[in-house]
């Protein structure tokens, strides 16, 4: 074999970065960084905080480094977040501004070939093969939607593609958020991703009731919740989404507690549970159409993208929701009246998608 040859067959380091907002980004990144080590590259995962951690402990013979916090706050009102969002600006654009140089310095020490940044707006160079991932085209924002959108599209721009993990057509699940008719770049659908696969598993739950996001509205929902349930009589499995070093379960009497699952156990959770409550995070709703399941939801207050798309599943009858002060366990018979999700049945073409590297 040639020495030509030889060098070809070298495998590619690709910087693997989710913004650390939930565990949402971070999971939608692991069929990611499954596919890249199935086609020989190497991945190198950069985030902070609970998504780093999430992600050591999916892939723990992964090299990770880690990224500056964009120091995301969230208010205990909901209407409040806006303005928060706005008050922690500065702190973000000083994350992007430093997350851009360690970037750069990286590109030497681990001799980076390519990039795959999941709403990281630092993390990419101008001198390697950099891909955005993306649900929101637009950014909803209330009022100022099209100004948000406008300041995102803008920054997309500076990558070398844009990824959206959704469908191109209709039906799709993302609407507004993942369509938009002018662009000044041609955004590559990737049809919804998802680390979870639908199997057939007797079920041992009624309810599944999965918590994500930073607190307090995290915790905030676990207490309205844990009131609720002293109504219900069913079976119930309750993932609190706290990442700690060691996993907890507790009984209590019909409910079971855990702090935390890996991808394998929510899997096997999600398969045996004939409904499931959660937020109307994109990531989860992009798991369940996956898995073809019923669900409830409870979007965060304020949280404009999760309010649009509680509000869209509803119109087109798949699952109902009720806001977050609203919510009575009764609600749960609403879903009866709903056709629940249905798998779009895509996969993505890594290996055209990763001859981006290959430029």
């Amino acid at each position: 074999m040639s020495l030509q040859k030889e060098v070809n067959k070298v495998s590619k380091n690709i910087l693997v970065a989710p913004l650390n907002w939930g565990l949402g980004h971070a999971t939608r990144c692991i069929p990611i960084i499954k596919a890249l080590q199935e086609s020989d590259y190497i991945p190198i995962i950069a985030s902070d905080g609970i998504a780093l951690a999430m992600l050591r402990k999916e892939f723990p013979d992964v090299q990770t480094v880690e990224l500056p916090s964009y120091q995301i706050e969230y208010s205990k009102k909901g209407s409040d977040f806006k303005w928060k969002t706005v008050l922690n600006t500065p702190k973000m654009l000083k994350a992007i501004w430093s997350e851009k140089k360690m970037v750069a310095s990286w590109i030497k020490k681990y001799k980076i070939d390519g990039i795959i940044s999941d709403n990281r707006l630092g993390v990419f160079n101008e001198n390697i093969p950099s891909v955005y991932i993306t649900h929101q085209l637009n950014v909803m924002s209330g009022s100022t939607t099209w100004l948000t959108s406008k300041l995102h599209q803008n920054s997309i721009k500076k990558f070398t593609e844009c990824w959206v993990p959704d469908v191109a057509g209709e039906p799709n699940l993302a609407g507004e958020l993942s369509h938009s008719k002018e662009l000044a770049f041609t955004p590559k659908y990737l049809g919804p991703l998802s680390r979870m696969h639908e199997k057939d598993a007797a079920k041992q739950y009624d309810l599944m009731i999965v918590l994500s996001g930073p607190d307090p509205q995290r915790g905030m929902l676990e207490s309205i919740l844990k009131t609720e349930l002293q109504h219900y009589e069913g079976k119930v499995v309750f993932i609190k989404g706290i990442v700690e070093e060691e996993q907890e379960k507790e009984k209590i009497e019909n409910i079971t507690y855990f702090n935390f699952m890996t991808s394998l156990q929510l899997e096997q959770t999600f398969n045996e549970s004939s409904l499931v409550l959660a937020r109307s995070g994109y990531t989860t709703i992009m798991d369940l159409a996956k898995l073809g399941k019923k669900a409830f939801f409870i979007p965060t207050p304020g949280q404009y993208e999760q309010i649009y798309l509680a509000r869209k599943l509803k119109k087109d009858g798949i699952a109902p929701f009720s806001e977050q002060d609203d919510f009575k366990i009764e609600d749960l018979i609403e879903t009866k009246q709903n056709s629940g999700f249905a798998d779009f049945e895509n996969t993505p073409d890594w290996e055209k998608l990763f001859e981006v590297f290959e430029i």
